[in-house]
């Protein structure tokens, strides 16, 4: 049997190299959160309220779309977006909240790259092999998703909440809080929804899942994707859940290419041994 690359170490030793990797990865976060929470109005008014306004690049983009096509409903986001805050510490939660979850994301790539440097000794010399890039990979989708679900999805998702009403009398005047929760829970879900082929990938290498298992409950991965496009998507309009839709049915069928890619070289390895 091929040997690993490193001796046995007792659990005593595993937990604690385990918990420096954890104060690093957490040191990481910190660090960007603090450097989040100095740079308030870039993070606030440019990135996070963004979306919200007229002049976002998505809305621009598809303003100009829609006076070439002749389509005035494309130019979304146009009335002014009015929060309130109704907390004495409300404004000062939401900075250091939006401060973490900003430290979450810029720091996830170096978060994975400590779980995989814990985890690496423990592999053996094909499998890392296999698994080499792992770090890169899962980091460009995942930064891939958060751009996905800020730029595509949280336009329209702003424009239709914000200006959809039960009645005339009844007036829109959310509070920061549920606007942050909505831009942070869309833009989330998308960067983990984009790690799936990451997930087919290696959940191929353990044996739990194959191409003819993925082909075989392709219509049902279907119904899947639309629902969880639904629940991203808070809105009923058929565009923006295709929106969403048609990138994850596209993500399901790499999977099942780097699935077919994992079994033709588990079947190679079985005819080399």
């Amino acid at each position: 049997m091929e040997e690993k690359p490193q001796g046995e170490m007792t659990f005593l030793e595993h937990l604690e190299e385990l918990r420096w990797h954890i104060i690093r990865s957490a040191l990481a976060i910190v660090v960007f959160s603090v450097l989040a929470f100095i740079f308030k109005k870039v993070i606030f008014d440019m990135i996070l309220l963004g979306p919200s306004q007229s002049d976002f690049w998505t809305n621009r983009m598809l303003c100009q779309l829609g006076h070439r096509l002749n389509l005035e409903d494309l130019c979304i986001n146009l009335n002014p977006l009015v929060l309130q805050n109704t907390a004495v510490a409300g404004q000062f939660i939401a900075h250091i909240k939006i401060s973490l979850v900003a430290g979450l994301v810029l720091g996830f790539p170096y978060m994975f790259y400590e779980f995989w440097r814990f985890i690496m000794p423990a592999l053996y010399q094909n499998e890392r092999k296999h698994a080499s890039g792992a770090v890169f990979y899962i980091a460009f989708l995942f930064f891939v998703g958060v751009l996905f679900g800020y730029f595509l999805i949280t336009p329209f998702s702003v424009n239709f909440l914000y200006n959809y009403q039960v009645s005339n009398i009844v007036k829109n005047i959310p509070t920061l809080a549920s606007y942050n929760s909505l831009i942070t829970s869309i833009v989330l879900a998308s960067g983990i929804l984009f790690e799936l082929p990451v997930m087919v990938y290696f959940l191929s290498k353990v044996g739990l899942v194959t191409p003819a298992f993925l082909k075989r409950y392709r219509k049902h991965a279907v119904i899947i994707i639309l629902l969880l496009a639904g629940i991203i998507t808070p809105t009923p309009d058929m565009f923006t859940q295709l929106m969403v839709g048609v990138p994850m049915l596209l993500l399901y069928e790499i999977g099942i290419f780097l699935s077919r890619r994992v079994e033709k070289a588990r079947e190679a390895d079985l005819l080399a041994g």
